[in-house]
């Protein structure tokens, strides 16, 4: 019991350390593309590119405070006499992270599209692709996953 015990608090005391630093560097870069917003506009930077900075910098700390939320809740206020199913867990949590994720590449593939597109970069359009075509397959693994992982 005593062992469980400490498991237990070795556990939670790991996943709030984690969240928080999840949480604060999500915050971080949310303050850091404010000053990179403001500075831009007061500067001479360009419009849209700084807007897709902003948004591209906005998704990261999604992820972020997103991954954090998953640990947090996961990890971090489990009980000692919860079941511990591991595949409900996952399955309860992975298709919200992994949507999240999908989200993220999704618009910095096409962030760079808009921004090669721009620069007139044409030849550097298979990045941009490359990252689209594995957010389909990552989200294509997951239908895969959900699918295959029902009770």
């Amino acid at each position: 019991m005593n062992t469980l015990l400490r498991h237990s608090t070795i556990r939670t005391l790991y996943a709030t350390t984690f969240s928080i630093a999840f949480f604060l560097l999500s915050g971080a870069i949310i303050l850091s593309s404010i000053h990179a917003i403001i500075t831009g506009i007061i500067g001479d930077t360009g419009l849209m590119e700084i807007i897709l900075n902003g948004i591209n910098s906005g998704v990261i700390a999604l992820a972020l405070f997103e991954l954090a939320m998953v640990i947090h809740k996961e990890y971090g206020t489990k009980e000692e006499d919860e079941e511990d199913d591991v595949i409900l867990s996952i399955r309860r949590t992975l298709p919200r992270f992994i949507g999240t994720v999908c989200v993220a590449l999704s618009l910095e593939g096409l962030i760079m599209i808009i921004k090669y597109s721009q620069l007139e970069l044409a030849g550097n359009l298979y990045y941009p692709v490359a990252i689209i075509t594995s957010t389909a397959l990552l989200l294509l693994a997951l239908g895969a996953f959900i699918r295959l992982t029902r009770p």
